[in-house]
């Protein structure tokens, strides 16, 4: 299984030192979620940026953590046909408010983020039901994301 990910920075945005980690972290996810010769976009973002994201494409005028956008369209290269999973965009200011939220790490706040932008992706939805600190998630997305996330505890992107 070969699959792209290509990750981008809002401009004026600093670069975090831990950004070279995260596309083998989405390679090891998209295996684990039997992604096939897919590509993924990531752009990491400012509060402002995601929030005008959220009030265009959802009519919802307030920052969130992170933001999926299916895409579906291939193209064919050197390396045989691609299909373009989607575009994720993730806020780096709201990266350590859920963080402390949910008392957890930096660290395992972003990999909660990137899978659940992947499973977005991957065709999952979750409705109205949202995680929440010591609340057990109900619907099956959100109980595959807790499920993953427990097979990527050692993982290591931001150290």
């Amino acid at each position: 299984m070969k699959n792209r990910v290509l990750i981008t920075m809002q401009e004026g945005v600093s670069e975090p030192d831990w950004l070279g980690n995260v596309e083998p972290f989405m390679q090891l996810v998209m295996k684990k979620l039997h992604f096939n010769h897919e590509e993924v976009s990531i752009m990491f973002c400012n509060d402002s940026y995601i929030q005008e994201l959220n009030k265009n494409y959802r009519q919802i005028d307030s920052a969130t953590d992170v933001l999926s956008f299916e895409n579906e369209e291939s193209y064919k290269d050197e390396e045989g046909k691609w299909k373009c999973a989607g575009d994720i965009a993730i806020s780096l200011d709201m990266l350590p408010v859920n963080a402390e939220y949910f008392n957890v790490d930096n660290n395992n706040e972003l990999k909660r983020l990137l899978v659940h932008g992947l499973l977005h992706l991957n065709g999952y939805d979750h409705g109205e039901e949202h995680i929440e600190k010591g609340v057990e998630p109900e619907c099956k997305m959100l109980k595959k994301q807790e499920k993953l996330l427990l097979k990527l505890k050692d993982e290591i992107i931001i150290k």
